[in-house]
């Protein structure tokens, strides 16, 4: 059975891969959408390029959070459930039995 601290740090890693996904994700679409004008008004420019290797960072940082937080799901989904004991109904007990 996994410690509950690492059970708890798990959910966290999870959560916070979420917001950077989303991050990552606005990310790409904001340096697309740089590069597709930066490109149409000045093709082939430094300005360009740079939109472009931006555009590449952002989308590896996107595939590796999106990786990292499968991984996360996988292995969260094949652990062993933890279930609380089962209860047993209370039998009365006779002081002087």
């Amino acid at each position: 059975m996994a410690p509950k601290s690492e059970h708890l740090m798990s959910l966290r890693a999870v959560r916070q891969l979420r917001r950077v996904r989303a991050l990552y994700m606005a990310g790409v679409l904001l340096w697309m959408a740089a590069a597709a004008w930066s490109a149409r008004v000045d093709p082939g420019s430094r300005q360009t390029w740079v939109c472009l290797l931006l555009l590449a960072v952002f989308s590896g940082l996107l595939t590796t959070a999106s990786l990292l937080l499968s991984r996360l799901r996988a292995a969260r989904s094949t652990a062993p459930a933890h279930h609380a004991a089962p209860r047993r109904a209370a039998t009365p007990r006779h002081a002087g039995a």
